[in-house]
């Protein structure tokens, strides 16, 4: 077991690896560190080790045990959803402390109070992922709305019988269902490619030779998966797609809270994040777009807010954002959602990135050495994200993560809103370990201990 920093690299293993019902023998030569193919400012090794260790104590949920077993709780299941420090917490509680009154329509002295908190809440969403312009940030209730809105919007508006939308099949339900909608709505044709011949990332090629049939008006895919943890090459998708006029949005929940985004160098017109996966609360999240596709975006929803004059017969509609933000909007949220920003820009997206490079690659790497385990996405040395969805050879996620679970081991199993992909990669389902910036490599310990203790007990009972 290790207690501090990271190991040196471990010797070779032969391990199993592949789809269910393909596994090969391969020879293990996992290293960690492999980086994101970016550009980012250089990052000691010594200082990206601490990193868990600074920020623990901001989080202080993970101190406890489970009352049941005892056991520390071991927090890896942020892919779904992150836990918050406590200055996220407390400007959320502030604001109903102190500020508690409705934007954007009053001249009193609360209202003026949670108006700019509210504002600035914006422009700190907008600095963190270097926007042109606060104006580019719409506020939305999760990154599932966000691409509702640009389906409902963009989409009705601009796609006809014809025209082509193309994701891919590793997409969360929430970037193909609003599409599939969308499409049949509006006569447009619903495409997808698939994986590349080692199932580790989408198969650009084949995008490629879509993009040259001419139809695809719009191509909509993640920036990382939340399953394969690989990570998309944005910028040759956008130079692909505007060279043939096609519009490029960007699922980029797994890829905000973890490495340095700019969307101005990105090269697409919207990406959607959401906040609770972003050390922020639920129930916000934001589409960033570029003022010019914005502009010509109409409301989605009408209300409040929303409007420029209204008539009995008619209205004008106010610019973006406050365009597609009708209603009353979740202020507080916003509020903790901008405290969220500052948290992780005072750590270092930078910092965060290459922790997670380690981590990742050290989870990844233990998980391959434990025998009858497959591992799904990029092999080592790929770019992937700090996350790994895995089998284990006859058993079913959900009996592996119940096990871990009770040995303190939070992880998630089940298709992970991945239906398509995992009948892609003939499985109904995983267990998914996905660490973040607060998780030590003693963790990832903790988790293999436990899973080769759930491995035995089966064996045991099964004969």
């Amino acid at each position: 077991m290790m207690s501090l920093g990271f190991p040196a690299a471990a010797a070779p293993a032969r391990v199993l690896v592949g789809t269910p019902g393909r596994s090969r023998a391969v020879t293990n030569t996992s290293t960690r560190g492999s980086g994101s193919g970016r550009h980012r400012s250089p990052v000691t090794a010594a200082a990206s080790s601490n990193l868990a260790d600074e920020v623990r104590g901001d989080f202080t949920i993970l101190e406890q045990d489970l009352p049941v077993s005892g056991k520390r709780l071991v927090y890896l299941d942020s892919a779904a959803s992150s836990q918050k420090p406590s200055v996220v917490i407390e400007a959320h509680s502030n604001y109903y402390k102190h500020d508690n009154a409705n934007v954007h329509r009053g001249v009193h002295y609360l209202s003026g109070k949670a108006t700019d908190a509210y504002e600035l809440a914006r422009v700190k969403v907008a600095n963190f992922i270097n926007a042109k312009s606060d104006r580019e940030i719409v506020f939305t209730r999760n990154a599932s709305e966000a691409i509702n809105l640009v389906a409902y919007t963009w989409g009705v508006k601009f796609l006809k019988p014809g025209d082509e939308v193309v994701v891919s099949v590793l997409e969360h339900h929430s970037n193909l269902v609003p599409w599939q909608l969308v499409c049949a709505q509006t006569g447009a044709t619903l495409r997808h490619v698939g994986l590349n011949k080692d199932k580790s990332n989408i198969d650009l090629d084949e995008l490629q030779s879509v993009l040259e049939e001419g139809n695809v008006k719009l191509v909509s895919t993640a920036h990382v998966s939340n399953v394969l943890g690989c990570e998309l090459d944005v910028r040759r998708v956008g130079e692909m797609a505007k060279k043939h006029g096609a519009k490029v949005l960007l699922d980029a929940c797994q890829s905000v809270p973890h490495m340095p985004i700019d969307v101005q160098q990105l090269g697409v017109d919207w990406i959607v994040a959401s906040g609770h996966k972003m050390c922020g609360p639920t129930g916000i999240g934001f589409l960033w777009g570029t003022s010019e596709v914005l502009e010509t975006m109409p409301p989605w929803m009408g209300g409040g807010e929303m409007i420029q004059d209204v008539f009995m017969d008619r209205s004008t509609y106010a610019p973006p954002p406050a365009r597609f933000e009708a209603g009353t909007p979740a202020i507080g949220e916003a509020i903790a959602l901008g405290a969220a920003c500052d948290y992780l820009m005072s750590v270092g997206m930078d910092r965060v990135h290459a922790y997670e490079q380690e981590l990742g690659g050290l989870l990844h790497e233990r998980l391959l050495s434990v025998d009858g385990v497959t591992v799904y996405g990029p092999a080592a040395g790929q770019p992937r994200a700090s996350l790994v969805a895995f089998n284990v050879h006859g058993l079913h996620a959900n009996d592996v993560c119940t096990l871990l679970d009770q040995a303190g081991v939070a992880t998630r199993s089940g298709h992970h809103c991945t239906q398509p992909l995992h009948r892609y990669l003939e499985t109904n389902a995983t267990a998914r370990a996905s660490a973040y910036l607060y998780n030590t490599p003693n963790e990832v310990d903790v988790l293999v201990d436990a899973l080769q203790d759930t491995i035995a007990f089966f064996k045991e009972i099964n004969g």
